[in-house]
């Protein structure tokens, strides 16, 4: 299996880069963003997501860089406890952090910034450049986000909606606000319901937050600045408990992020002529399921699987969608539920949910 394309070098772009190096696999990156572009969240690591990074990278490194949490805390916005569960094995880490250590093995050589590439429309399964030049590979694995510019273009009647609900996240070095908090997942719900806010201690100086928001109820701009959405979260949570108004208030907001969440209305396959997809590039899957990286691991896992034990590509790619497809439409009907869970007043929610889609 020589000349493997891959599009993108986020969380699936890489990882996907890891088992192909792992299994001495010709392959080179194209990333449209800029090397130093590290701007993100954080991401939540089940047991079985830590399984599937342990084998492409070193555990001990990843753990110095993440918090194992302890349990999963439900409040009122007004500070009662609600629920609460014990988190086993659930590992949280920043965006930035596991792409710095999933880059660590990837020589240098091997990555292209600043390099978008598009499907060709005279050679079916062939990739090019913005320059016009082909890229010459014998297949592609994109993996350029939930929405990705490639899917698009091949999959030409897609219907890709929004979901009710945005995402405000921030991630802020404090080590006053990070000293005042356990190693605990702690959630926020207000009483009319479609507002949260979450809390994860993500090192003894790091700690990072998100507020979900019904986008009907709690409508935001698409134009809003640094300083609007600094505003507009003062305004929102000004009277919830103190350990939230405390910290939106105590926040640096020069890295906060509004994440407006959308969701394929009916998956497309997986793969097309000698183009494969990865990742949200093939089952965007919206935040409350917090499967998004381990599906990813997993889609990187049995798609080298099949690539190194099948002669046929197509027949790798036709396995590979068999193996997960599965399971991901699983996490999507989950996720689904939780979000209709979210959109309910607080009385009407269960007190059995967890914020993690599980088989």
């Amino acid at each position: 299996m020589n000349n493997i394309a891959v599009v993108g070098a986020g969380i699936s772009g890489l990882s996907i880069a890891n088992y192909l190096e792992k299994h001495q696999l010709d392959y080179h990156i194209y990333e449209r963003r800029k090397k130093d572009d590290l701007t993100g969240h954080g991401f939540l690591l089940p047991k079985e997501g830590i399984e599937y990074l342990s084998q492409i990278v070193d555990p001990s490194v990843l753990f110095k860089h993440g918090n194992f949490l302890k349990k999963y805390i439900r409040y009122s916005h007004r500070g009662e406890r609600l629920a609460e569960k014990d988190l086993n094995d659930v590992f949280v880490i920043s965006r930035s952090s596991l792409i710095n250590i999933l880059a660590r093995n990837i020589p240098s050589e091997k990555i292209s910034y600043e390099e978008t590439v598009t499907p060709c429309t005279v050679q079916k399964g062939k990739l090019r450049k913005k320059d016009g030049t082909y890229i010459n590979s014998n297949l592609a694995i994109v993996s350029d986000g939930s929405k990705s510019r490639i899917r698009r273009e091949i999959f030409k009647d897609e219907n890709m909606r929004t979901v009710q609900e945005n995402e405000i996240v921030n991630i802020i070095k404090c080590k006053d606000i990070a000293a005042s908090l356990e190693n605990n997942f702690m959630k926020y719900h207000h009483e009319d319901g479609g507002l949260t806010f979450g809390i994860l201690k993500l090192s003894e100086e790091t700690v990072l937050w998100y507020s979900q928001l019904d986008n009907k109820k709690y409508n935001i701009s698409d134009e809003y600045s640094v300083d609007g959405l600094k505003k507009y979260m003062f305004d929102i949570f000004s009277d919830w408990d103190p350990m939230v108004s405390s910290i939106v208030k105590g926040s640096n907001y020069d890295h906060v992020h509004l994440w407006k969440v959308y969701e394929l209305e009916k998956l497309n396959p997986f793969h097309k002529d000698n183009i494969v997809f990865i990742g949200d590039a093939a089952h965007p899957l919206i935040p409350f399921t917090s499967q998004g990286v381990t599906s990813a691991l997993k889609d990187s896992f049995t798609l080298t699987k099949y690539l190194t034990s099948e002669k046929n590509i197509s027949d790798a790619f036709r396995k590979y969608e068999t193996e997960r497809k599965p399971e991901i439409e699983t996490h999507i009907r989950n996720g689904r539920i939780l979000l209709d869970e979210f959109l309910k007043p607080l009385d009407q929610q269960s007190e059995n949910i967890l914020p993690i889609s599980y088989k």
